[in-house]
């Protein structure tokens, strides 16, 4: 049975750590992002972030982890109930991330900032974290591989890039062979194209199917 891309949504997820700070009435919002696969990786990298800032008044985060976002927790570490966690998670929501972290580190300044002002600031300092994080569409496909005679290299290097893909392997023997890996929902039309583009001497294999990623512009 084919395996459909519709059984298999696309998903965004943060590809490395990104930190950022904002000030709001001389209180300090320090933002950290992290990628975690599970809860317990959230756990771990909120104790880290409690033990480097030792003396911060408030740790507060959100995370989602899963594919559908299963797993969701966020905690306003004594706040106001609802001005720190559900901001940040609001944040993670907003921007379509999913196996991402978000801690916002506060000291305190001195000012009390009212409801509105906790959440502001903390919607902010999370933003400010996210644009700073690289980040990257989990997108479900195969992987494919085509051999081709020389000729045919310049071509079909050319479609791939046309076609926003990225050629992962090429390997120069008796025949060139390159790999790169094409969503599922565009693999038919691709593979005529690419038999088309060879006259029909390319040969084709597709691969099983899995998620790959399709980096995005950071901001």
């Amino acid at each position: 049975m084919e395996d459909k891309t519709e059984n298999h949504p696309s998903f965004f997820v943060a590809t490395g750590t990104g930190s950022a700070e904002i000030t709001e009435k001389k209180s300090r919002f320090i933002a950290d992002v992290f990628p975690v696969q599970s809860q317990e990786e959230a756990e771990e990298c909120i104790r880290r972030i409690q033990k480097q800032y030792w003396d911060a008044r408030h740790h507060c985060y959100a995370f989602a982890v899963g594919e559908r976002r299963e797993n969701t927790r966020c905690s306003d570490d004594g706040e106001p109930s609802g001005t720190a966690g559900k901001p940040i998670l609001e944040v993670l929501g907003g921007a379509g991330l999913t196996n991402t972290l978000i801690i916002v580190t506060r000291y305190f300044g001195g000012t009390l900032l009212g409801t509105g002002g906790l959440v502001r600031a903390y919607t902010q300092a999370a933003q400010a974290g996210l644009a700073v994080t690289p980040r990257a569409e989990k997108v479900y496909g195969n992987k494919i591989s085509i051999v081709i005679d020389y000729t045919f290299v310049t071509p079909i290097q050319r479609y791939l890039t046309q076609h926003d893909l990225i050629a992962n392997d090429i390997k120069y023997e008796e025949r060139v062979t390159i790999e790169t890996n094409i969503i599922a929902s565009d693999i038919e039309k691709a593979c005529a194209d690419l038999t088309q583009l060879t006259e029909g001497r390319a040969e084709i294999t597709r691969g099983p199917g899995g998620y790959f990623e399709k980096p995005v512009a950071v901001g």
